[in-house]
């Protein structure tokens, strides 16, 4: 009669349990490295929230960003950089200024 209990895996040495440990150290730096610039699509993964959501957050002023050739046609991508995903996670949100409402009717 066969068992239906699975076998647990033998255990790894010493070497091998380091030379994971080490696997996954390295992929966990890769993550985690920082860059100049991020692009839309970064910068809202790395805050948990939608490119959408990051998008007008820019364009309202509600976060530094800049726009910048994208090299994928004639139209200008945004850009945040480090220090402001910095203020950002420290700070928040740049308060709308009265001026700036995109729902402000014109005189």
């Amino acid at each position: 009669m066969v068992s239906s209990e699975t076998n647990p895996p033998p255990p790894l040495s010493e070497v091998d349990r380091l030379s994971r440990i080490e696997e996954l150290l390295l992929l966990l730096v890769q993550r985690q490295q920082t860059k100049d610039w991020y692009d839309i699509d970064e910068f809202a993964r790395l805050v948990g929230k939608a490119p959408f959501t990051v998008r007008e957050w820019a364009r309202h002023g509600r976060i530094r960003a800049e726009k910048r050739k994208s090299g994928r046609g004639a139209y200008a991508a945004w850009v945040v950089s480090h220090a402001e995903l910095q203020r950002y996670q420290r700070e928040g949100l740049i308060p709308l200024s009265i001026g700036r409402l995109p729902w402000t009717p014109h005189p």
